[in-house]
């Protein structure tokens, strides 16, 4: 496995194999994941897009 695959699946706060290809993880400005979001969820969805804003505004 890729070492970013390895991560994301096993060591993450949201383990588990992807589901589908069109997974969506949030990782922040450090490296750390701080959302998973299921495969069906729309890129454009309001709780990524809050998510988004919220990792940006933390420093």
């Amino acid at each position: 496995k890729h070492p970013l695959y390895r991560y994301l699946t096993e060591q993450s706060p949201f383990p588990g194999e992807v589901e589908w290809n069109f997974q969506k993880y949030l990782v922040d400005r450090s490296g750390n994941v701080v959302a998973r979001y299921h495969h069906r969820t729309k890129p454009l969805a309001d709780e990524i897009v809050q998510g988004i804003e919220t990792a940006l505004a933390k420093q």
